[in-house]
C-alpha cells in the first residue's frame, strides 16, 4: 500500500512544468517535483520568519500539486479552471487512498485547506508557488532563455501575490 503511495509521488520527478516547455522552449525544463522541493523550502523559511505553523505549510508545499502525478501539469489556457479541479481532485482521492485512513484524513484536510486559500499558511504557500515560478524564470533567463518570454511568468506572479514582502522581493529579481 505505501509502496504505492510512493510510486505515485516519484512520478512527479519526470512530470515537466509545461508553462516553461511550451511557452519558453525550455527542451528540459524543471519538473513538479523540483518546483515542489523549491517551494517547500521557501515556505519553510517564510513561515517560521512569520511564525505561522511550519509543519502545516511543509506538508501543505509537499502536497500542493501531487495530484500532478497523475494528471500532468496543464496551462491556464489548456483546460478550464473546473475541469481542472475536479481532474486533481480525482487524483488526489486516489493517491491518498494509498495511505492508511488516519493520514488520508489530515493530508486531505490540509490539501483542501490549500485549496481553499482562507488561512494564513494557504494564503503564503499560494503565493510563494508564484514566488517559485518567478525566481526560476529569472534563474532561465541567466541561462540565456528569452526574457520576454520569461516576463510573462513574473508578472502572472505579481498579479497573484499581495504580500509586501514578496512584493519587494518580487521587485529584486534581476535578469542577466
Amino acid at each position: 500500500m505505501l509502496f504505492d503511495f510512493f510510486y505515485l509521488v516519484l512520478e512527479l520527478k519526470k512530470v515537466p512544468r509545461t508553462g516553461w516547455k511550451n511557452k519558453v522552449n525550455i527542451e528540459h525544463p524543471e519538473s513538479v517535483a523540483d518546483h515542489s522541493f523549491g517551494t517547500a523550502v521557501m515556505a519553510m523559511v517564510l513561515s517560521d520568519l512569520q511564525k505561522l505553523d511550519t509543519q502545516k505549510i511543509l506538508k501543505m508545499a509537499l502536497l500542493h500539486d501531487l495530484a500532478e502525478s497523475i494528471t500532468g501539469d496543464f496551462m491556464p489556457e489548456e483546460i478550464s479552471r473546473e475541469t481542472k479541479n475536479i481532474a486533481e481532485r480525482d487524483a488526489m482521492k486516489e493517491i491518498l487512498s494509498k495511505l492508511p485512513g488516519n493520514i488520508t484524513e489530515e493530508y486531505d484536510k490540509i490539501w483542501q485547506e490549500y485549496l481553499q486559500a482562507n488561512t494564513k499558511e494557504s494564503i503564503l504557500l499560494h503565493e510563494i508557488d508564484k514566488m517559485e515560478m518567478a525566481i526560476q524564470a529569472a534563474k532561465y533567463s541567466s541561462e540565456g532563455f528569452s526574457k520576454e518570454k520569461l516576463d510573462l511568468f513574473v508578472d502572472s506572479a505579481k498579479k497573484e501575490i499581495k504580500s509586501k514582502e514578496l512584493l519587494e522581493m518580487l521587485d529584486t529579481l534581476s535578469y542577466k
